[in-house]
C-alpha cells in the first residue's frame, strides 16, 4: 500500500502532505515553489510509494470555479504527461485556508509564525488530504 499525497496548488507555491503508508495518518510534508512541483513528485516518488495524487479544488461560495482553478487545468495535463499510471482526485478546498489559520491559533503559534504562509499552504494540503481521507 502507498501512501496517498495531497497538494494546496497556488501561483507562487504548493503545499504538499502526505499519509503514512498505511494510509492513516496525514502529516504536512512541505512547501515547494510552484515552478518546481513536478520535478518535486518526480523525486518523491523515486523514493516513496504514492497511490493517489489528490488536489484541492478551488470554488467560490456559491459553487463556481475560483480563477486559480484556471492555474491547475493547466497543471493536470502536465501531471498525466509525466505520471501516467498515477490516478489523481480533486477535492473541494473551501475555507482549508481560514480553517489552517486557525489551527496555527489553536496550536499557540506566535503572530509571526502565523504569518508563514508556506506554513499555511502545508496545514491547507493536509486538511485536502484529511477531507478525502474521510470520503474513503
Amino acid at each position: 500500500m502507498g501512501r496517498l499525497l495531497a497538494l494546496d496548488f497556488g501561483k507562487k507555491r504548493t503545499g504538499i502532505a502526505v499519509t503514512d503508508e498505511l494510509q492513516i495518518i496525514a502529516s504536512g510534508l512541505c512547501t515547494v515553489e510552484t515552478t518546481d512541483v513536478i520535478q518535486f513528485l518526480s523525486e518523491y516518488f523515486e523514493k516513496e510509494s504514492v497511490d493517489v495524487i489528490i488536489i484541492g479544488e478551488p470554488k467560490q461560495m456559491d459553487n463556481s470555479v475560483s480563477e486559480s482553478e484556471a492555474d491547475i487545468q493547466k497543471l493536470l495535463p502536465k501531471l498525466k504527461a509525466k505520471f501516467p499510471d498515477m490516478p489523481i482526485e480533486r477535492v473541494d478546498e473551501r475555507f482549508t485556508s481560514k480553517m489552517a489559520f486557525e489551527t496555527m491559533i489553536d496550536s499557540g503559534l506566535k503572530k509571526k509564525q502565523r504569518q508563514n504562509k508556506a506554513l499555511i499552504d502545508e496545514i491547507s494540503a493536509t486538511l485536502i488530504l484529511q477531507n478525502y481521507m474521510t470520503r474513503l
